[in-house]
């Protein structure tokens, strides 16, 4: 099975990257700077400019480039090129509707990972298009990159606002609690590692036990404790209803970007709803 990536930017390199781990040895890379090129075939692919070739010539493509790039890429394959490929695109707003009238008679998903994936650890959705054949290689290549959830495009959105940005987040509430070591007296890097430790770890013991967050937060809360005095200032805080508020907001843009890109890419390639 032959893979092409289109577009191996920072998320095309990490798709490279994560198929390399997986054992899958025959992969094209497009781009269009020499130093994306050259990352590109360090990285163990075969890199070109020429995007039609790496389509027509691999079974499965992965779309990687920036959502204005979508139509140039399109009209730079010939349309009997798409045809028969499964194409898994990672392009955010571009809807599975659109993308099946831009590449006819391919079988097209729409996946959304996140940064997680430099390490193996992406929370990634994917979607189905109306023509799915290949799930299962789909799935399997996804996993390379970490867990996949298989779910409507509907969902899409909601998922870029949790996982998609969660980790910037997650890395905002790291920063914090690194701060609040260092202002209780903490070295800085001492307190980086209790963090991260902090939360790899509870995040592992939540998945592994099956445990609720509320059930393990009772357990670490001793009546007077050190623990109750910092939940009651969380909540007078509002740390819980802003973290809510973020996914909310990120959400919202989200829909936002999406029907400006997928207005945008009909336009430019004259697709009708």
């Amino acid at each position: 099975m032959r893979v092409a990536v289109i577009g191996a930017g920072r998320i095309g390199s990490v798709v490279v990257r994560s198929l390399v781990r997986c054992g899958y040895s025959e992969i094209v890379a497009t781009g269009r700077r020499d130093e994306t090129l050259k990352n590109a075939a360090s990285l163990g692919a075969e890199a070109t400019r020429d995007n039609d070739y790496a389509v027509s010539s691999s079974d499965i493509v992965f779309l990687t480039v920036k959502p204005h790039h979508l139509p140039e890429v399109v009209k730079s394959v010939k349309p009997a090129s798409w045809a028969g490929r499964t194409v898994v695109s990672f392009i955010a707003g571009a809807r599975l509707a659109t993308l099946e009238k831009a590449m006819a008679e391919a079988e097209v998903y729409r996946a959304m990972p996140n940064l997680n994936a430099e390490v193996g650890l992406s929370s990634t959705a994917v979607a189905q298009g109306t023509r799915t054949r290949d799930m299962a290689t789909v799935d399997r290549l996804l996993k390379c990159m970490g867990r996949v959830y298989w779910v409507p495009e509907e969902f899409l959105d909601a998922w870029t606002a949790l996982a998609g940005s969660g980790p910037a987040f997650i890395a905002e509430i790291i920063d914090a609690l690194v701060l609040a070591g260092v202002l209780v007296g903490l070295p800085r890097d001492l307190a980086y590692s209790a963090a991260l430790d902090v939360l790899e770890g509870t995040s592992r013991l939540l998945r592994e036990s099956g445990t609720h967050p509320f059930k393990l937060r009772d357990d670490v809360t001793t009546p007077a404790g050190t623990t109750i005095r910092g939940l009651i200032a969380m909540e007078s805080e509002g740390v819980k209803a802003a973290l809510m508020k973020a996914v909310e907001s990120a959400y919202r843009r989200s829909l936002e970007i999406g029907a400006e890109i997928d207005a945008r890419v009909k336009r430019e390639l004259g697709i009708s709803d």
